[in-house]
């Protein structure tokens, strides 16, 4: 067995062991295992059964995570990504009225692009062809916008005619259990608890038990059927012309979240050479636009690389085996599907928020110092939660970057794919 690990993953060359690289993985896995809870919750939302969405999740995890770890031999985790989920279910169901099967449908095109895009020159052309400080604010605005979910599903914030929205009744316990919740996960991260973000929600739920507010439905039983979501996407119905913005959208976001996120990883996890080219940079990508996909297939929002891998990394792990393991666990944790469903929305709550703010903190990579750079970015962070709406808020931005850019003469700044996609936007608020 030594040698086998050995010869698949290279754990001498990394100057890594086995027992490290276990340990590694359990320590990522427990950082993202939280998706296993909050991401049926959302498909839920969306219509999707509860259960198949909650077998699909942990599936897609799985599947995806030992295929980076033995196709591109990289410690990272991957599952349905924060963000585009609930883009997936407030959007593009629940705003746009389309079905989830055609949700699906652009899931998968997109991730088709994708894949395209990592295999092409493509992937470098669209990259650079969007201004840095839009990427960072779109990755800024998905985080205000999971935000403003979690603080709508706790009670938190709540409807108000006369001001649209305000503060929710602190009196009820749900809204003091979803403020409790997001306050342990924030001490906890602060502690550097392994696991804080999952540890928050299972105490809410906890609580939640036993005051009366949660039923119990027992911890393990077999993993429910994945058949009502199972190849249910509709791709027909995702080629109308008013999914354009949509399958840009998530493209986008996935590109911009998984080339972040594996660069990231990459670092600290000494996976750049002497002459700073990153090893199997490419296979890493094909990898995870290959998981969105397959995620499509099984019923789930796009899969992406997980940001949390950095835990792991940081326990030592270097090598694909990281990644098996944590695929592995994902396996054994569709056996836990009672748990998942007694947790209720106020307990995954200060997760999203806290989640949100993370997702915000890249904010100070903004160019302040440049307002047309500047102000179409802060535009686009404040439009994506206010207009409830990833694919606007992104329009927006690039509308207002390409009309501000003109109007202080500096029109040569905006790149050809910039004016593309500024015109695809255009069309999209004047025709669609």
């Amino acid at each position: 067995m030594q040698a086998l690990l050995e010869r698949l993953f290279k754990l001498e060359h990394h100057q890594t062991r086995v027992s490290t690289e276990l340990v590694a993985g359990l320590t990522t896995f427990i950082t993202m295992a939280y998706i296993i809870f909050v991401n049926p919750q959302m498909m839920a939302s969306a219509g999707m059964d509860h259960g198949a969405s909650f077998a699909a999740t942990c599936l897609a995890a799985a599947l995806a995570c030992i295929f980076m770890g033995l196709y591109a031999n990289w410690p990272v985790g991957l599952a349905p990504g924060m963000g585009l989920n609930a883009f997936f279910t407030y959007t593009v169901v629940g705003e746009m009225g389309y079905s989830w099967q055609v949700a699906l449908g652009a899931v998968f095109i997109a991730g088709i692009l994708f894949v395209i895009m990592s295999v092409t020159p493509l992937r470098a052309w669209m990259l650079n062809s969007i201004p840095k400080d839009l990427r960072v604010a779109m990755a800024a605005g998905v985080g205000l916008f999971i935000g403003f979910i979690g603080l709508k599903s706790a009670g938190l914030i709540v409807d108000n005619p006369a001001t649209l929205i305000s503060l929710g009744d602190l009196t009820q316990p749900e809204p003091l259990l979803g403020a409790l919740g997001f306050l342990l996960i924030a001490g906890l991260s602060v502690r550097q608890v392994p696991g804080a973000i999952m540890l928050g929600v299972l105490l809410i739920t906890v609580l939640g038990l036993v005051a009366g507010l949660v039923e119990y439905q027992g911890l393990v039983s077999a993993p429910p059927s994945i058949a009502p979501t199972l190849m249910q996407l509709d791709i027909a119905g995702a080629f109308e012309v008013g999914m354009v913005s949509v399958i840009i959208a998530i493209l986008f976001v996935n590109l911009f979240d998984t080339a972040g996120t594996l660069l990231g990883v990459a670092t600290r996890a000494r996976l750049v050479n002497e002459n700073g080219e990153i090893q199997n940079m490419n296979k890493a990508l094909q990898a995870d636009s290959s998981s969105s996909v397959v995620g499509a297939l099984f019923g789930c929002a796009p899969v992406t690389s997980y940001v949390e891998s950095a835990a792991g990394v940081a326990a030592g792990g270097r090598t694909g085996l990281t990644a098996v393991v944590v695929g592995i666990l994902f396996l054994l944790a569709m056996f836990f599907a009672p748990l998942a469903g007694m947790v209720p929305a106020y307990a995954t709550a200060g997760a999203l928020v806290y989640v949100a703010l993370l997702m915000m903190s890249g904010m100070e990579q903004l160019d302040y110092s440049d307002a047309t750079e500047l102000t179409p970015a802060l535009l686009t962070i404040i439009m994506i939660p206010l207009s409830f709406s990833i694919a606007n808020g992104i329009a927006v931005g690039f509308i207002s970057y390409a009309v501000i850019k003109v109007f202080a003469g500096r029109a040569g700044d905006v790149s050809f794919g910039a004016w593309f996609l500024t015109g695809i936007f255009v069309a999209k608020f004047a025709f669609f």
